[in-house]
C-alpha cells in the first residue's frame, strides 16, 4: 500500500474514533488519550496526523459534513423540485441514530466556533452550500406548480435551515431518542403551509 494511502486511511480511523467518542460520551470526554485508546493507538501516535486536539475536532466536523453531503447527493439523484428539496432536508434532520450522533458532533463544534474565525467561516460556507441547493429546488418546485406560496425562495431557505439546525440542537441535547417521525412531520407540515403539492410522493 502506498504511504499516502496508508496515511489517509489512518487519519480516517482516528477521525472515526473521535466521532464515536463525541457521540457516545460528549465532546468534554474527547481527550487525545481517549481518542487514541478508541483508535487502538498510543497517545503520541496521534501527533503526526493531528498536532493538536482542535485540529482533530475540526476534522471530525468536516467528516460529518462530508458524510451528510454524500447522503444528500445519493438521495437527490434523479430528483427535482419538491422531491429533491425533501430529500435534502431529510438527510440533515436527525431522523435516525446515525444522524442524531452527527448532531451530537456538530452542535459542540458550533460552540467552539464562537471564538474561532476559521470555524465560523467553515460553518458559514457549509450552510451556504445547502442554502444554494435549497433555493434551486424551491425555484424548480415553483415552476412545476408544486409550491404556490408567494414567500421568496431565499426566505423559505433560511426558515428551512433554521428548522434543520434547531432539530439538530434538540436531538443533541435530548437524553432520550426523539420519535423518529417527529422532525419529518414538522418538515411536511411546514411545506404544507407553503402550499406544497404531492408531498406524499416526495419523501
Amino acid at each position: 500500500m502506498r504511504e499516502d494511502v496508508r496515511r489517509e486511511r489512518r487519519r480516517l480511523e482516528i477521525v472515526n474514533a473521535t466521532w464515536r467518542i463525541i457521540a457516545r460520551k460528549g465532546i468534554e470526554h474527547a481527550t487525545m488519550r481517549e481518542i487514541a485508546a478508541e483508535a487502538g493507538l498510543t497517545n503520541g501516535a496521534l501527533k503526526p496526523y493531528f498536532p493538536a486536539k482542535d485540529d482533530l475536532l475540526t476534522a471530525a466536523f468536516e467528516h460529518v459534513f462530508n458524510r451528510t453531503n454524500e447522503r444528500i447527493a445519493a438521495s437527490v439523484s434523479g430528483k427535482r423540485g419538491l422531491s429533491a428539496l425533501v430529500a435534502l432536508c431529510r438527510e440533515v434532520l436527525p431522523l435516525d441514530e446515525e444522524r442524531v450522533n452527527e448532531a451530537r458532533i456538530v452542535v459542540p463544534f458550533w460552540q467552539t466556533a464562537m471564538t474561532d474565525q476559521d470555524k465560523v467561516r467553515f460553518h458559514a460556507e457549509s450552510l451556504d452550500q445547502w442554502r444554494t441547493a435549497i433555493v434551486a429546488y424551491l425555484e424548480q418546485a415553483r415552476r412545476a406548480g408544486e409550491i404556490t406560496s408567494p414567500v421568496r425562495s431565499e426566505d423559505v431557505a433560511e426558515q428551512l435551515l433554521t428548522l434543520m439546525v434547531g432539530a439538530q440542537v434538540l436531538a443533541a441535547l435530548s437524553d432520550h431518542a426523539e420519535p423518529p417521525g417527529r422532525f419529518d412531520a414538522q418538515l411536511h407540515s411546514y411545506l404544507e403551509l407553503l402550499g406544497a403539492q404531492r408531498l406524499g410522493d416526495s419523501g
